[in-house]
């Protein structure tokens, strides 16, 4: 048991608002902590990290986490930093994602008796009575207080408003911690700051239920952004997923290394378990420095979530276009076998036209918005600019594969094949 795991969290940026002493409780003996992810979608995404990671230095800590995935709070939608309702979604998608999160969560954490949980909230939520939750829960709610949160305060100020249904949510969460802290002993929390009304309700159900009985202990994380102001883990390719059939491990790779250097310390504590003093000594020169900072940063990232091999690969990939040989263009196409690449016949080749090809692999919305990256000069295959954004494919390149990239740091490979 680490002793200290309460002051290596506050030191690495987890820690943003607290209930309970938890430097002295997380000292003190094995504490049984949960996270709520809702299912709404087949794949976690890197915005889940922060929280991912808190789980696991914990675990490793010798606390015992409770993944706990809303299967049935995912039926009605958290309101909290939306400003419309959350598209429903049915009962069997909302399953099938939950298990699906349950095969990502396992690279992170151990599941097993007294070692880690993951449950799924619809086992005792779907089986609610409606009439009883209110007589025996709702009761403790005051609709006065509730409308202060802010994520109700923001959607009651929008034209939208807030549906009856969403309004539920936070009842249904506080329950949550309750059901846990009776069945699991478990007494802490913890989550994004922008569920901080969600988890006081829950931690104010617990003293009115259970008075003398113990605390409902609570810690939030700060709510990340890039240094750009960007939410994380978004591009502009959409989200960066952890799952390798949605964003591959090479692209994974290449967010971290294309992070921007303000933020290269930071993320080293966040999203690796390098020990803080070496990620000092990584970025204390600052400047070109970071660059090597950065790339212990994407490997240590990459192999966490996707593995050693994985990783590995997805260094040298990014090491032969970036480090100035782009052997690519000479036919050497292991090294790069993960970059995102894309197949084309020799047919469309010769009818498709290079604002076709951008469309098509993704870097324009449109012929529109591809017509005017070729011509601001953004555009280039095996390093030689293009221009001509008229020019047919088949006449970029002799050699049946290249490399098209647009602007300095996105590369797709191209292969004509027939």
């Amino acid at each position: 048991m680490k002793a200290n795991i309460y002051e290596e969290l506050l030191a690495r940026g987890f820690v943003k608002q607290e209930v309970g002493a938890l430097r002295e409780k997380l000292s003190g003996g094995k504490t049984t902590f949960y996270i709520g992810f809702d299912p709404t979608a087949d794949s976690l995404h890197v915005g889940h990290l922060m929280t991912i990671m808190a789980m696991t230095h914990m675990q490793h800590a010798g606390h015992v986490p409770i993944a706990l995935v809303g299967g049935g709070t995912a039926m009605i939608g958290d309101p909290s930093g939306k400003t419309e309702m959350r598209q429903m979604l049915s009962e069997e998608t909302i399953a099938a994602n939950g298990k699906a999160l349950k095969a990502q969560f396992k690279r992170y954490l151990e599941f097993g008796d007294g070692v880690g949980y993951f449950l799924n909230n619809a086992d005792w939520l779907m089986k609610l009575g409606y009439i009883e939750f209110l007589r025996e829960i709702g009761k403790y709610f005051r609709v006065n207080e509730m409308i202060k949160a802010e994520a109700y305060r923001a959607r009651l100020e929008r034209e939208e408003g807030l549906s009856f249904i969403e309004f539920n949510y936070q009842l249904l969460q506080a329950y949550d911690f309750l059901t846990l802290f009776d069945k699991y002993d478990c007494t802490l929390q913890m989550g994004g700051d922008d569920q901080w009304s969600n988890m006081l309700a829950g931690s104010d159900l617990i003293r009115r239920m259970r008075p003398g009985k113990g605390q409902g202990c609570l810690l939030t994380f700060p709510l990340l952004t890039t240094a750009t102001g960007q939410k994380m883990g978004k591009t502009e390719a959409g989200a960066v997923w952890l799952d390798p059939a949605k964003t591959s491990p090479y692209e994974f790779y290449q967010y971290w290394i294309n992070a921007d250097d303000r933020d290269a310390e930071r993320f080293l504590k966040l999203f690796t378990f390098l020990p803080l003093k070496e990620i000092a000594a990584l970025c204390a020169e600052g400047g070109a420095a970071l660059r090597h900072a950065k790339e212990v940063l994407a490997f240590e990232a990459t192999r966490i979530t996707h593995g050693d091999k994985e990783a590995e690969k997805a260094r040298a990939a990014s090491q032969s276009l970036f480090g100035g040989t782009h052997t690519i263009a000479l036919g050497a196409t292991y090294e790069v076998s993960h970059v995102p690449s894309t197949e084309i016949t020799k047919k469309e080749a010769g009818d498709m036209k290079v604002t076709d090809l951008l469309v098509r692999v993704g870097f324009a919305s449109s012929k529109a918005e591809a017509n005017r990256l070729v011509k601001a000069g953004g555009v280039s295959v095996d390093e030689k600019p293009v221009s001509d954004p008229a020019a047919a494919v088949a006449s970029l390149s002799g050699a049946g594969v290249f490399i098209l990239r647009k602007g300095k740091k996105s590369y797709h490979r191209v292969t004509i094949k027939g």
